[in-house]
């Protein structure tokens, strides 16, 4: 006998719904909370997040991108990609950059918002370190004041990095730093 997952009654034929995205085993009563998941007893090697195998053979033009798609994220050891991957991290010390790159070119905060067309409390707040500038307005800083305000390289945390397994797969006790 197996336990509901919902209401915790024994079920002996339990059946698998979806929930919010969850699946659960439950009893037939609660059955009715989600909707109930087919599981489809296919040879296929697709995962469920690929599109499936049988669609990109059947295509030509589409199917090469949707199968090279899938096995290459089927590695197991590669580290799937997510938009972070791809994106510049700012400079910890960006008002210090835009500063002195200001002063040197002798203009004043409210010169300085004139020619990027912005506020000049926006560069106050971007030179005492308050807030973060956009990506529209750190381009404009980068190509008028001729800077980089993009991190070079690796951050300091990751510098003094020294755990880890040769395996690749990290525990928690790799990267926590205890307190003792």
């Amino acid at each position: 006998m197996v336990q509901c997952e919902m209401c915790g009654a024994e079920t002996s034929s339990p059946k698998t719904i979806k929930v919010e995205g969850a699946k659960l085993d439950v009893c037939s009563d609660c059955t009715d909370f989600g909707t109930e998941v087919r599981e489809t007893s296919s040879s296929s090697t697709s995962t469920k997040y690929s599109t499936g195998s049988n669609t990109s053979s059947s295509s030509s033009g589409g199917g090469q991108s949707a199968s090279s798609t899938s096995s290459s994220s089927s590695g197991g050891s590669q580290r799937r990609t997510d938009m972070f991957d791809d994106m510049d991290e700012l400079a910890t010390d960006y008002d210090d950059r835009v500063r002195t790159a200001r002063e040197s070119k002798g203009l004043s905060q409210s010169d300085l918002a004139n020619e990027l067309n912005e506020k000049a409390s926006l560069i106050r707040k971007i030179e005492r370190g308050d807030t973060l500038p956009s990506d529209r307005v750190q381009s404009k800083l980068e190509n008028f004041l001729e800077i980089n305000l993009s991190a070079e390289g690796s951050s300091g945390d990751d510098s003094e990095w020294s755990g880890g397994s040769s395996t690749g797969s990290y525990t928690l006790g790799d990267v926590v730093k205890r307190k003792d």
